[in-house]
């Protein structure tokens, strides 16, 4: 497929999703720091749960930087414990808020200032931050056009027969941020889209008939098409 096909492949299956769900808006939080600790928070764990957790850093007034810096890592592990592998969560939170008051003084809007690489870079450093969760931090709580990857979008994709050569985190996100506008908004609501379509349609046992994508997902056309089979 030529880069100009895969441009309009991507930019198709990103409409036809839209047509179905309509816009997504994430992130879902009332601050960018909200999001910072949602992105941490929803490491291997459903996001009911990390809805909990924050619920309950907001009751304790404990949702800012300077808050979880000065809070001792046993009761920041209770209040976060239904995000699961809290200790390890609680550590990570804390690395992150140590990272923006050390370089930023908390000062998000300054961190938006900062050159989009260096920030990732930065990112990657904190303790306990991988790939995903920094992207995550970049283009929700930054407005960077830096494309998530998730597990979500790797299932989604190799169904659907779109995959990098190498199937790598990096490969997977060249392939959106190669082919589509650099836009973090475009970004954020595809990436939002494709959780919300793996939730509904594209599941681990996929519910193929009237899937928005179907005709142009291989996988699910054999699908539907041995169940008629008599």
């Amino acid at each position: 497929m030529s880069d100009s096909a895969l441009d309009q492949e991507l930019l198709s299956i990103h409409d036809r999703m839209l047509a179905q769900y309509g816009r997504q808006q994430w992130w879902p939080a009332d601050t960018p720091f909200e999001m910072m600790v949602g992105a941490v928070l929803t490491q291997a764990t459903a996001w009911t749960n990390v809805e909990l957790a924050i619920g309950r850093l907001k009751e304790a007034n404990a949702l800012s930087p300077a808050a979880i810096r000065d809070m001792e890592p046993d009761k920041l592990a209770s209040l976060i414990y239904s995000s699961g592998f809290y200790n390890a969560k609680a550590q990570r939170l804390k690395a992150l808020v140590e990272y923006l008051g050390d370089t930023y003084e908390d000062d998000i809007a300054a961190m938006r200032l900062e050159d989009d690489a260096k920030l990732r870079r930065e990112l990657l450093a904190v303790r306990g931050i991988g790939e995903e969760t920094a992207d995550a931090i970049l283009l929700y709580a930054l407005g960077k056009p830096s494309f998530v990857i998730d597990a979500y979008t790797r299932r989604l994709f190799k169904r659907l027969g779109i995959v990098p050569e190498s199937e790598g985190y990096s490969a997977y996100q060249r392939m959106f941020s190669d082919n589509l506008p650099c836009d973090a908004e475009l970004f954020g609501e595809y990436h939002a889209l494709i959780v919300e379509h793996c939730k509904v349609a594209c599941r681990t046992k996929p519910v193929c008939e009237g899937c928005c994508l179907l005709s142009v997902c291989p996988t699910g056309r054999a699908k539907t098409e041995a169940a008629r089979c008599p």
